[in-house]
């Protein structure tokens, strides 16, 4: 068990009684084992995927009222009473990425979509249509770290005007891998990670939202409760450290980030790049 998850079981096991606040909700899967090795423990989960709250539901329905899920985006909620702990597990679910309707990845060919909220919001493709080539290779650069930003932003732009929209995912990660010279295109990463990564993060506001989330979230917490962030890019951890070190309300815990064992990673190679924190509430 990584040493800051040790931390948050010894808090539940010491204090008890409590609410944990799940930003994040997603399946419930988090929740669900905290909530079985701690039987005086509630849970507000948070989540604005309709999908996810769904499962989420269905998983945790065994825990009867000691559950309760809103549906938001963490950063327009406010808390009815304080919590003992506060956690945040960052990014696209696995179920997210699975469902091609959805467009979040370019593996499985589906609508250039993106939205956590698929009932509100801009999509990607309404996205790369409203921006001029300048904007979009600057979102690219800023939020992909893409080095050839200025050279896929020129490319999606005359495919759009000579082509029209891209017909889904799979068409505009084939115009981003055009970008790259041919032997950079068999690397262990797909050339369009980083492009989709900006899009994503932008469509759904996903810096403004956790720079929202560390502001608040120490006021949520009682006196000595936890803040948890896992993040999955450096955009996002370098947020969250900065917030730790900086806000006098917090004491760190964790003064690196720690991340999975080699059996997790083997067994979900999404968490290779999870990187988990945690402070403490003064």
């Amino acid at each position: 068990m990584l040493a800051g998850f040790a931390e948050l079981e010894g808090l539940l096991d010491q204090r008890g009684e409590g609410v944990l606040i799940d930003c994040t909700l997603g399946g419930g899967g988090h929740s669900a084992l905290l909530l079985e090795a701690h039987p005086r423990l509630r849970l507000i989960g948070l989540d604005q995927d309709p999908t996810a709250r769904a499962a989420a539901a269905e998983r945790l329905a065994p825990f009867g009222d000691r559950v309760h899920i809103v549906a938001t985006n963490f950063a327009a909620y406010t808390p009815t009473e304080p919590a003992l702990a506060v956690l945040a597990d960052l990014g696209v679910s696995s179920p997210q990425l699975d469902v091609a309707e959805r467009g979040f990845s370019f593996r499985l060919d589906g609508p250039l979509d993106m939205r956590m909220n698929p009932a509100a919001g801009e999509t990607a493709a309404e996205l790369i249509a409203r921006l001029d080539e300048t904007e979009l290779a600057d979102l690219i650069y800023a939020y992909g770290e893409e080095r050839l930003s200025r050279r896929i932003a020129r490319r999606i732009k005359h495919d759009l005007a000579e082509q029209g929209p891209y017909s889904g995912t799979a068409a505009l990660a084939y115009a981003v891998a055009g970008c790259y010279p041919p032997k950079a295109r068999r690397g262990r990463i797909h050339p369009a990670t980083r492009t989709f990564q900006s899009l994503r993060i932008a469509v759904n506001d996903e810096l403004g939202v956790l720079d929202h989330l560390l502001q608040a979230a120490p006021d949520w917490l009682l006196p000595g409760g936890l803040f948890g962030v896992i993040s999955f890019h450096s955009l996002e951890d370098r947020r969250v450290k900065t917030s730790f070190v900086s806000d006098e309300r917090l004491q760190r815990i964790t003064r690196k980030p720690e991340t999975a064992a080699e059996e997790e990673q083997n067994s979900n190679p999404r968490s290779r790049s999870a990187k988990w924190r945690l402070a403490r509430r003064r």
